[in-house]
């Protein structure tokens, strides 16, 4: 069974977090480690679009998440989480927030975008050329790099796709390069 239908039958045809019937689409919700579906839901266009720009939410919109808060899902509740923290200076979300409850790995899940941190707290990525790096985004290396305590040489022009930030060093990433999980220093490279 592909992973729409499968999520097609675990969301009732509805989007996870607003219950809308339209336009559904996957939503991977990043960093994902195994892709399934345990790692997505499903979601309409007008929750896609709030959620991957920042600043354009429809603050009414979001009083859905009150609800789907409390879904039996990780991934829901980890998307519920990051726009309540997003939208929390509106007051309502907070108390939301704060009625809501994780184990860690969840809870680290939910925070691996950043989200939820004051701006001044936030360890900001960026690329040789000054562009923000985020969760998930596509990156190319600018130089042939040594990976320490190996042979192998990760060689300029690779591009390595689904980065991860570390969340206390600004200048480091990680991802996969020939299938082996790295430490890349982020003045080695270009977002794509």
């Amino acid at each position: 069974m592909s992973k729409e239908r499968e999520l097609s039958k675990r969301s009732g045809s509805k989007c996870e977090l607003c219950a809308a019937t339209e336009n559904l689409k996957v939503y991977e919700v990043l960093p994902t480690k195994k892709g399934g579906i345990d790692e997505a839901i499903m979601a309409c266009s007008t929750c896609i679009e709030q959620i991957e720009n920042p600043g354009n939410e429809d603050l009414n919109h979001w009083r859905c998440l009150n609800d789907s808060m409390w879904s039996e899902h990780a991934a829901v509740q980890v998307v519920s989480w990051r726009m309540l923290s997003r939208l929390r200076s509106a007051g309502w979300p907070q108390e939301l927030i704060d009625q809501m409850y994780f184990d860690e790995e969840t809870l680290a899940w939910a925070q691996a975008t950043g989200e939820g941190e004051e701006d001044e707290n936030k360890v900001i990525h960026r690329d040789v050329n000054g562009v923000i790096l985020e969760v998930g985004d596509s990156v190319v290396l600018i130089k042939d790099l040594k990976v320490k305590g190996s042979s192998m040489v990760a060689k300029q022009g690779t591009s390595v796709r689904n980065i991860r930030l570390d969340h206390e060093n600004a200048e480091y990433i990680e991802g996969k390069v020939d299938g082996q999980t790295i430490v890349i220093i982020t003045q080695y490279v270009k977002k794509l």
